[in-house]
């Protein structure tokens, strides 16, 4: 016998007064309902490049597929850089198709305002996309000396459930290489809340995030 279920029969045994067996029941059928819902909402810590025999840790490039996967109704993206994830665009592509509204909130280059250097915008990654999602930037900001402020949050959000945040950007190097680290959470509450702030800056005419050109 398990030494857990041993220590709960002799606790039973010597109750006094007795417990019935329906609250013995009732007791345990609680609990598991209790861890089960623990597990659901459970923070897991995410991680690229090396890892350590610390703790259990997932692989980012798997876990944002796995994000991805789970939307039903709505995905959030945002990402500084963005660049060689080939199969994140095809599984948006796909989310796309089975009716998931796509929400691209995504860094310019310098010649549209934004933080990057060089030729490419983060929204050069998800162009076959164009036709299909939105994509968003961070129009008319206010410089900070005399540096450009950076969209630079990484978040994945699958409806208002769950959500990826991190250190990685959306490149094949952050997913893979690079050390980078990040947790899901699965706790509704929290994703609603952040989600629910990306799309207060995304409200027209009055959120700094807009309809990228």
């Amino acid at each position: 016998m398990d030494t857990r279920a041993a220590r709960l029969l002799a606790a039973w045994s010597a109750a006094d007064p007795p417990v019935p067996g329906s609250a013995v029941a009732l007791a345990l059928e609680t609990a598991s309902r209790m861890r089960d819902d623990a597990q659901r909402h459970r923070t897991d810590i995410v991680v690229s490049g090396p890892y350590s025999d610390e703790v259990p840790v997932r692989l980012t490039s798997s876990v944002i597929i796995e994000v991805i996967r789970a939307s039903r109704t709505s995905l959030l993206v945002v990402s500084f850089a963005a660049f060689g994830v080939t199969e994140v665009v095809h599984e948006l592509a796909r989310a796309v198709r089975r009716g998931v509204r796509v929400d691209l909130v995504l860094e310019g280059n310098s010649g549209e305002g934004g933080a990057l250097r060089g030729g490419s915008a983060a929204s050069d990654a998800f162009e076959q996309l164009r036709p299909l999602a939105g994509f968003w930037t961070w129009a008319d900001r206010p410089m900070a000396g005399s540096s450009v402020p950076a969209l630079h949050a990484k978040v994945v959000a699958a409806d208002e459930d769950i959500a990826l945040l991190g250190s990685a950007n959306l490149t094949d190097r952050a997913l893979a290489h690079n050390l980078e680290i990040g947790v899901v959470l699965r706790d509704p509450d929290t994703v609603r809340r952040l989600v629910g702030h990306f799309r207060s800056l995304m409200r027209p005419e009055a959120g700094p995030l807009r309809p990228a050109k």
